[in-house]
């Protein structure tokens, strides 16, 4: 992956040249924000590592103009402020992820992980597997000829399984993808959930898409006829 780094400190610069291109990554770099817009203009960018104390133009208004101009690229703020009102400002100005300063190297692997799932997950309006449907315009679900309530976790798990139909997905796959870091690996959210969407999903014969994997995860396929 091509990354963009937009940062003025050299010492992140040299952390994440060596940390990006032990994992094959392809970095290039702009100290400055007035720099960084023009550099994530060129197509061949696939994601911008962007911290929002810049010299010049500052993270806020380069994100501002980036999503004016490449709304899909996507964006991974990093801030020296961990307050509720700069997340939820960086947040609401279009960024797809943030990181607080300082932090682990394996921390930013794992999201730059994630966003590139989103990015290759692709913008379908509509999935199918089986007879379970999914209109990711409208967020509604139906398996058959009948409409499932859904709330939005539940919404996102099931978009997230059938994104991935006949894989099995492990606890910790499905925790950062659906829940992304928000609650503890040793959780059983995973499973609560899926208890949850399993109910739902069943049809009058007691069958649903949703299948255990022993000792590993879930796997999504549809069942058969």
């Amino acid at each position: 992956m091509r990354i963009l780094l937009v940062e003025d400190e050299p010492r992140i610069v040299r952390l994440l040249e060596r940390g990006l291109g032990a994992h094959g990554h392809q970095l290039e770099t702009a100290s400055d924000g007035t720099d960084g817009l023009e550099m994530a203009d060129d197509g061949g960018i696939d994601l911008v590592i962007l911290d929002i104390g810049l010299p010049g133009m500052d993270g806020q208004e380069v994100l501002r103009r980036l999503r004016a101009r490449r709304p899909e690229l996507p964006v991974l703020m990093l801030t020296a402020r961990d307050d509720v009102p700069s997340t939820v400002q960086t947040l609401d100005a279009g960024a797809d992820d943030y990181l607080t300063k300082p932090f682990a190297l394996e921390e930013l692997m794992a999201r730059i992980r994630a966003l590139s799932r989103r990015r290759d997950q692709g913008q379908a309006a509509v999935i199918e597997v089986g007879d379970t449907r999914l209109d990711l315009l409208a967020r509604r679900a139906w398996r058959g000829e009948r409409e499932i309530e859904l709330a939005a976790r539940e919404f996102a798990l099931l978009e997230y399984f059938m994104r991935h139909p006949g894989q099995v997905l492990t606890r910790s796959q499905i925790l950062e993808a659906v829940w992304e870091y928000g609650y503890d690996p040793g959780s059983n959210v995973v499973d609560v959930y899926v208890g949850y969407l399993r109910r739902k999903l069943r049809d009058k014969a007691g069958r649903d898409p949703i299948s255990t994997v022993r000792g590993t995860g879930y796997r999504f396929e549809a069942p058969p006829g």
